[in-house]
């Protein structure tokens, strides 16, 4: 409207509210998240007349998904372009989701204060090194500082293991407890299943690190003759399942993050939103529906058990860190002072 003085023009508030679309997609987002198929979105609507519903074209399935695919796209990128410089984290987890052939690897921080956050995601045909790599490596330019060391929680994978040692280095890593106890027990057969189970249990348990470690091996030891294959799973990363113990981690806080339940349930969340979803057809429609399930995941995140003790597990950790670099230093220059004693040795036998 023109201002009755020409003094200019004045914008209405109201136009500006109904021409926005913002509020249409959103509408679309939310019910797509929750499971409404793109052919069913008309009959989620509320009813507006016959004469507006004969005469709309915004409701049809292309034009949802249209809609979708745009405000999808916005999340990735706004999730992909967080600024990690104030999130100091106490622990890392990381896992991958697979989706028809295609595999994102996901991230999920847990900040000193208990608070989980969706750190970020990358695509691959599979969980390899390289993925992995990319995705912390990307997490390290947008800010994260873990130069003073973060717990890192893993379910076991190779890959994931590689790529923590690549990119951080010496950082404590917890591998998932549960995990490791369905792959002993699968080497076992039905009738020893619950037996061993319970000790396994009744070893991590154990607050003590060494009488957990203890424990843990002798019960390696009595599987090596009558199971081998469940007795070389149990030792393989058995130093790696009692982590925390060796770092005087609080028990409530142990049951929070001596798994990987946390980001297993962000994962749910995940496949739970793009359920529908019956053909992948590009790496970058797995990106958009993670990251939709990863944002919708956030608004129902509750600070983890334990929260008021990963104060001290982020002082233990740092300590843990400064240690292991000290024993890696100490260990380089007796290597370099053995190596520049035996060149002159070297020497003068190759003369004579």
């Amino acid at each position: 409207m023109r201002a009755t003085d020409d003094s200019g023009e004045v914008a209405m508030k109201t136009y500006a509210h109904f021409a926005d679309r913002d509020p249409l997609t959103k509408v679309v987002l939310e019910q797509m998240l929750a499971g409404v198929s793109t052919r069913r979105f008309a009959r989620t609507r509320e009813p507006v007349g016959q004469d507006v519903v004969d005469a709309e074209r915004s409701t049809s399935k292309s034009a949802v998904s249209r809609e979708f695919v745009g405000r999808t796209g916005e999340h990735l990128r706004a999730l992909m372009a967080r600024s990690l410089q104030d999130v100091r984290l106490a622990a890392l987890m990381l896992d991958g989701l697979e989706l028809k052939g295609r595999c994102c690897v996901v991230a999920l921080g847990v900040s000193t204060d208990g608070v989980k956050v969706p750190l970020g995601l990358w695509d691959g045909s599979t969980e390899n090194k390289r993925v992995c790599v990319e995705l912390l490596a990307d997490l390290v330019d947008r800010g994260l500082d873990c130069d003073q060391g973060v717990l890192v929680v893993l379910d076991g994978g190779k890959a994931l293991r590689a790529a923590v040692d690549a990119v951080f280095g010496e950082v404590p890593v917890q591998r998932c407890i549960r995990h490791k106890e369905r792959n002993v027990l699968d080497h076992l057969p039905e009738r020893d299943r619950p037996t061993v189970k319970r000790k396994l249990r009744a070893a991590w348990k154990l607050t003590d690190h060494k009488a957990a470690s203890q424990r843990l091996q002798a019960l390696a030891d009595e599987l090596a003759h009558s199971h081998p294959g469940a007795a070389a799973s149990l030792r393989e990363g058995l130093a790696e399942t009692v982590t925390l113990q060796r770092l005087g981690v609080h028990p409530q806080l142990w049951k929070s993050l001596s798994s990987t339940n946390p980001i297993e349930s962000m994962i749910g969340i995940c496949r739970a939103t793009s359920r529908n979803v019956k053909r992948w057809q590009n790496g970058d429609m797995c990106l958009r529906w993670t990251a939709a399930g990863m944002l919708e995941a956030e608004r129902q995140f509750r600070k983890i058990i334990g929260y008021s003790h990963l104060a001290a597990l982020a002082l233990a950790v740092e300590r843990d860190v400064a240690a292991a670099r000290a024993a890696a230093s100490r260990s380089t220059t007796i290597t370099t002072d053995m190596t520049t004693a035996t060149e002159p040795a070297a020497t003068l036998a190759a003369t004579h």
